[in-house]
This record gives C-alpha cells, sequence and structure tokens, in this order.
C-alpha cells in the first residue's frame, strides 16, 4: 500500500475494506501512516466497520469476517492444540532430535512448541530460554532442564511475554539454537506469524541464536499470518509433515539452501 493524501473518512473506510478484502488483513499503524491521521482515528474507523460487519478486529488491526484468519482469532488455544495435533506431534518429535544434550535453546510460542516442550523432556542438562508460560511450566519437570523464562508484558490468550522488559532480558543471553514455531512460510512472504506482539521478540531470538529451526504443520506451507518476522532466508531448516504439505513450495525452499525435513 502506498501513502495517499488525506481524504474524507468515507472514503477512508472504502479504501480500508477494498484493503481487508485484498489481503484478508490490515494493521492499524501502517493504516495510520498510509491515511495520514491517527491511530485512535484508525481504531474508530475499524470499529464502525466491525459494527457494520465489513471486518472482524483483532489486536492491533482487523481481519476478514470471512478468512481464514478470522477463523484463527476466534479459536482457543485448547482448540488450536488439537488442530493438526498428530502432525504438530510428529514434528515436535523430529525437531527434538535435533536438540543435544547440553544445548542452550531459544523457544517461542506456539502450539507445535508446546508439544516440542513435552519431546525435550527426555533431553539431559539443557538451558531453555523462552517467553512462553506453558513451555517453562512443561520443562519444570525435568530437573535436569533449566529453565529461564522472560517476563514482560503477557498476551493472556497464548500466554506469551513480550514487550520491552521481555527484550531488554534477551538481549544478556545467546543460545546454540532458535526454535521458532511460525503460522506460515512462503517464497514470497518469508517467514511470518499471527501475532504480531511477539515480532520482535522472535527477531531477537533469531539474531541472539547460531542456528533458526522453524517448525511448521502443512497448513502453514505457502501461507502468510498476519505480521512479518523475517525473509526465508533468516531460517537454516524447516521442519514440517509430508501430509498434505505442497512439495513444490517445499522444493523452492530446499532450492534457497534451507535443509527441508519431512516427518
Amino acid at each position: 500500500m502506498s501513502k495517499v493524501s488525506k481524504i474524507k473518512t468515507n472514503e477512508r473506510r472504502e479504501f480500508i475494506k477494498a484493503e481487508v478484502e485484498k489481503n484478508g488483513m490490515v494493521n492499524v499503524v501502517q493504516l495510520a501512516n498510509i491515511y495520514g491521521t491517527s491511530q485512535a482515528t484508525i481504531r474508530t474507523d475499524l470499529k464502525e466497520m466491525e459494527k457494520a460487519n465489513q471486518l472482524h478486529r483483532i489486536h492491533g488491526g482487523a481481519v476478514s469476517v470471512s478468512s481464514a484468519y478470522k477463523s484463527y482469532y476466534d479459536t482457543t488455544l485448547n482448540e488450536r492444540m488439537n488442530i493438526n495435533k498428530s502432525e504438530k506431534i510428529k514434528i515436535a518429535k523430529a525437531c527434538a532430535a535435533l536438540v543435544e544434550d547440553g544445548d542452550i535453546v531459544m523457544i517461542d510460542s506456539g502450539t507445535t512448541n508446546c508439544y516440542l516442550a513435552k519431546e525435550l523432556l527426555q533431553k539431559e542438562s539443557l538451558t531453555v530460554l523462552t517467553n512462553t508460560i506453558l513451555i517453562a511450566q512443561e520443562l519444570f519437570y525435568n530437573p535436569s532442564i533449566k529453565v529461564l523464562l522472560f517476563g514482560g508484558d503477557i498476551e493472556s490468550t497464548n500466554q506469551f511475554a513480550y514487550g520491552n522488559d521481555t527484550i531488554t532480558q534477551l538481549l544478556k543471553y545467546r543460545a546454540n539454537k532458535f526454535l521458532l514455531a511460525i503460522d506460515g512460510i512462503s517464497i514470497t512472504h518469508g517467514v511470518t506469524t499471527y501475532h504480531h506482539q511477539e515480532v520482535e521478540i522472535s527477531r531477537l531470538m533469531m539474531d541472539r541464536a547460531n542456528e533458526v529451526i522453524a517448525l511448521a504443520d502443512h497448513s502453514k506451507i505457502g501461507k502468510e499470518g498476519f505480521s512479518f518476522i523475517s525473509p526465508l532466508e533468516r531460517v537454516n531448516t524447516l521442519v514440517t509433515d509430508d501430509f498434505e504439505a505442497n512439495q513444490h513450495i517445499l522444493d523452492e525452499i530446499e532450492a534457497r539452501g534451507i535443509k527441508v525435513i519431512r516427518t
């Protein structure tokens, strides 16, 4: 979207409606910059447009009322844990095999990473740095695993910490591996997530780790989440399942020099 000159309220809302229909989602900050108005004004626009059933508001923006994005945001964490559960467990097992006893690993939020935490319980002398409460709780069951849980603002639905306090703590550490659960990965859009609050945390974890291992079930291959994390090339290894995954896209990802593990 390119920046436009100041326009009337009804015209701006028509433009926003078109963007939602075209892209499936919009971001408050980006819209404010594009239309030269305040974020408060954009939030008012989105509120009124939601009343007219033109979009569905989420934290930081809005999504199409008919898009997969709305379905995602209307689903609870427990419900998402059961979506493609068997594939996520296979991915978690394959990813855990890449982690060695004694490793220092960073783990961000995500349902696949919750299953990964269960698999990591079999490891010895790990140090795990995470911003996710559920993952930290799971790993406490193995006393040989040292867990460092970052604090900060808490995203209550998915129970992860984010914000300046989290970043300040994270800057103190480095890791061998970063285990990154993602909501989308593609040649065109790179690595993406639905959780814009966590983007800076994920980027910083990438910077602070020697190796980035991404976890994504087949439904995420070739798809785009709400917020951009990084170009595809920032990932060293992608672990996915072979069930209905788009093999052509996986081949293209491999052609970019990224190792792809199909479970």
